[in-house]
């Protein structure tokens, strides 16, 4: 639950600007592209929690700069180039896991299991999510104006480049922070899912990002639950908890949901 805790929030408030840039598929992206470095670190290093962050992350943003590269001196596009080397490391990562561990391995490190953290690892978890906090408050104003208007940013020479450079950094190193307990298929998932879900009860954005780390750390503790009960692994089951609080409100959310667009309470559609 600590671990948890600490994941939800500092990554469910990366999530939500992310979802505001139109940046959610490359979180998804980023999240997979950490893998042939958590690899190559499991193979040299063994189970060692600092290495295989330290090689996710390098991964993690050499994906990213390639794909700036690629899309720049070729005429094809950064997402496009973003699709193609994400699964090239999904592939060379699972392959390289494959080849040197033990299916059990292979399972750990694709979907966690947050019933293996020990103190060292909540310690390290902290010291990121602190870390993250702290800069995203730094950055908050320059994010926000970034996101909704970069035009005006860059009228008045705003350093909108950096923050955004220093936001996929953040988003990179929480990805590779929630890997243990999430694994890498899943680790965009605490952070992307409660916060396309607020967008259904809220169009403020404090309060957008304050219901989705509370959505997270629910999402959490339910879907640890559902794997001690079930001693399954714990990513896919607190995913499975934050999808019910998804299609929930899709359905029945106060803005944009099923029931807002075609079932609309009488004194709000006069």
């Amino acid at each position: 639950m600590i671990g948890a805790l600490l994941i939800s929030c500092s990554s469910a408030p990366l999530g939500v600007f992310l979802v505001l840039r139109r940046m959610s598929l490359l979180g998804d992206i980023m999240a997979h592209a950490i893998l042939p470095g958590v690899a190559a670190a499991f193979i040299v290093f063994g189970m060692s929690i600092p290495a295989m962050s330290i090689g996710g992350l390098a991964a993690g943003l050499t994906v990213a700069l390639l794909a700036g590269v690629v899309s720049r001196f070729t005429a094809l596009r950064e997402d496009a180039s973003f699709a193609a080397l994400y699964l090239i490391a999904v592939a060379s990562g699972v392959l390289m896991i494959a080849l040197h561990g033990n299916p059990q391995d292979l399972e750990d490190i694709l979907f966690g299991d947050a019933r293996l953290l020990d103190e060292k690892i909540l310690f390290y978890m902290a010291t990121i999510s602190a870390f993250t906090l702290l800069t995203l408050a730094l950055i908050y104003r320059t994010l926000v104006v970034e996101s909704f208007d970069p035009v005006f940013l860059r009228t008045v020479k705003g350093k909108g480049g950096l923050a955004h450079a220093i936001f996929i950094s953040l988003t990179v190193l929480n990805m590779v922070e929630s890997y243990r307990a999430m694994g890498t298929l899943m680790s965009a998932g605490l952070m992307l899912v409660p916060a396309i879900t607020s967008q259904f009860w809220t169009q403020h954005l404090r309060t957008m990002v304050a219901l989705a780390v509370g959505l997270a750390v629910s999402g959490s503790f339910l879907g640890l639950i559902l794997s001690f009960t079930l001693a399954v692994p714990s990513g896919p089951s607190i995913i499975l908890i934050l999808g019910g609080f998804y299609l929930f409100s899709l359905l029945l959310g106060r803005f944009g949901s099923v029931r807002a667009r075609y079932f609309p309470f009488r004194h709000l559609s006069r």
